[in-house]
């Protein structure tokens, strides 16, 4: 079953890199977030799954897609219709430099990419099993103990999963806050309109 997770996962991948179309890629993309949670939930992580169907699948998706009602979900280009003709060698010229470094660029990321996912699946290979009764997490039961039996005393809630991720992983907390915000403050300054562009929807 996580083989067959991880397979989907990959092809969800794939087409959002491939899919042309901005609206199709952002379902696709929420999609990809439902079965990140759904391997979550089958690697028993049941907190980070439900903060990935939430933050992923949910906030995200509504985000872009206010970011589309904004810019649209097709690409499209505005010009002059004066210079259009006189400047149409340098136009070609122009677009024929940019794919071909494009494509330099797109050679060098995919370069990037299989290196570190070279360098990802080879530190993999000292992981333990999932489930593994001789793993680090189960050996060593004096961090898990010292969270049940200290931690209402130490931070205050009862809750021990708000004592962990409020207090012990604070920092890592505060980090993926400052993600979420600076995703919305992005999109949101992406809606705003200007005066110009107030002024030209308005004639």
């Amino acid at each position: 079953m996580t083989l067959l997770t991880l397979l989907l996962l990959v092809g969800l991948a794939v087409a959002a890199v491939r899919v042309r179309d901005l609206l199709a890629a952002t379902a696709i993309l929420g999609a990809y977030s439902l079965m990140m949670a759904v391997l979550w939930c089958q690697m028993n992580a049941l907190d980070v799954a439900f903060t990935e169907a939430a933050v992923g699948a949910g906030i995200s998706t509504v985000l872009m897609l206010s970011a589309l009602l904004r810019v649209g979900a097709k690409e499209g280009r505005r010009g002059s219709h004066i210079l259009r003709h006189p400047l149409m060698t340098m136009q070609e010229l122009a677009t024929t430099m940019r794919r071909n470094e494009a494509r330099r660029s797109a050679w060098g990321s995919a370069l990037v990419c299989l290196l570190v996912g070279a360098a990802l699946l080879y530190g993999t290979i000292d992981m333990p099993r999932v489930g593994d009764a001789e793993s680090p997490a189960n050996t060593h039961t004096k961090v898990a103990e010292h969270y049940i039996t200290k931690s209402h005393d130490e931070v205050g809630p009862a809750n021990i999963v708000t004592s962990v991720l409020g207090d012990y992983r604070g920092y890592d907390t505060m980090g993926e806050t400052c993600v979420i915000f600076t995703a919305a403050l992005c999109v949101l300054l992406l809606l705003r309109q200007t005066g110009t562009a107030r002024r030209r929807d308005e004639d």
